[in-house]
């Protein structure tokens, strides 16, 4: 009977052992908690871009303070960081659940495991004892039952539970790990994706005003030679105007030099006629070019307003191009390196990095 104990209960240590021993190790479950918690921290990346870029877009001013296709993306793009971070934070939570359970279950498991070495060391030493080993004796009252005593069918059922739990929890440990990298992958599949569309709307946006920003230049150098040109109409109105006032001077004093005609020479003669006439018509062209002068220089006034409206639309939509290259230049965080990211717009002037001539390389040297 001894013997046969001893046989029993070892397979049923070995059977605890096999699934202490072979079970999944914990690292690969911390090493998937730490890569979700990698990627959870990635995120701020992407965060502070779009961020950054919606802050930049503020300064926008006048008509170009729109809610536009990029806007909207930008706003989409903060939704799907936050969803990600919260799918991402909710496995982070379940791996740390889950890396607790498996801690507990391993120390009950080292814990029986233990239990049943001992046990089978007592055993094997009870084994090996005969009626010529030194050691034995009588004991006092040794059929007695021990307080906590169990019976073979708890010993049994114990150790089946642990392993039982043992191999549950692995395998749920195990449908985490997928769940988790599941999760890893659909949550950089699904920011990649936004990243992209929010570019692509960038890069919609900045044709869309560039091929404003030319029409309005095209518009603006068309006013401007408008404005030259009747500019020049008014100087000539202006010369006109000129000559006539001068040939009505001479009308006035040739007529006023013939009042003083002496006695019947003071007549109403033919050039006396043609003098009169002729301020008539003077007094009417000047009154006319007077009219012509004044509604050219309205127009002028009004080409002046249109050409300093054109003007402002050029600054606001020159402004947000620099301000929508800005944002370009920070989205290229999400795709260099952070040791090879250079700026091509400087962050405070916004001008573009170029490398300067020898030349001005020199004058900044000695300067």
């Amino acid at each position: 009977m001894l013997r046969s104990t001893p046989c029993h209960r070892q397979g049923a240590r070995a059977g605890c052992q096999e699934t202490l021993l072979q079970g999944p190790p914990l690292p690969p479950h911390f090493e998937m908690k730490e890569s979700a918690e990698q990627n959870l921290q990635a995120k701020n990346l992407p965060l502070d871009v779009a961020v950054e870029c919606l802050t930049l877009r503020d300064s926008r001013r006048d008509v170009d303070v729109v809610r536009d296709c990029v806007e909207d993306e930008l706003h989409k793009e903060l939704e799907v960081i936050d969803a990600t971070r919260k799918a991402l934070q909710q496995k982070i939570s379940q791996a740390f659940e889950k890396l607790c359970l498996l801690q507990e279950v391993r120390q009950q498991l080292n814990s029986d495991h233990r239990g049943k070495m001992e046990a089978l060391d007592i055993d094997r030493g009870c084994l090996s004892l005969n009626i010529k080993s030194p050691n034995i004796s009588l004991k006092i009252n040794p059929t007695r039952v021990p307080d906590g005593t169990s019976t073979l069918q708890q010993w049994d059922d114990f150790s089946q539970f642990n392993k039982n739990r043992a191999e549950a929890e692995m395998k749920e440990a195990i449908e985490l790990r997928e769940a988790i990298a599941l999760t890893i992958a659909e949550t950089n599949n699904e920011l990649e994706a936004q990243r992209v569309a929010t570019e692509f709307a960038f890069r919609k946006r900045l044709r869309e005003m560039e091929k404003v920003y030319s029409e309005l230049k095209w518009q603006e150098k068309n006013t401007l030679e408008e404005i030259a040109e009747l500019q020049q109409d008014i100087r000539h109105l202006e010369e006109d105007l000129h000559r006539k006032f001068l040939n009505l001077k001479l009308c006035h004093t040739r007529l006023e030099s013939r009042t003083y005609r002496p006695n019947v020479e003071l007549c109403r003669d033919q050039a006396q006629y043609g003098l009169t006439d002729e301020v008539h018509q003077l007094e009417a062209t000047i009154a006319a070019l007077k009219q012509k002068l004044a509604q050219a220089q309205d127009a002028l006034d009004a080409l002046y307003k249109h050409l300093a409206r054109l003007q402002a639309d050029i600054t606001c939509k020159a402004n947000s191009m620099l301000l929508d290259t800005k944002c370009m230049d920070t989205r290229r965080k999400l795709t260099v390196p952070a040791e090879k990211f250079v700026p091509e717009v400087d962050t405070f002037n916004r001008t573009t990095n170029r490398t300067l001539s020898p030349l001005k390389s020199c004058q900044l040297e000695l300067a």
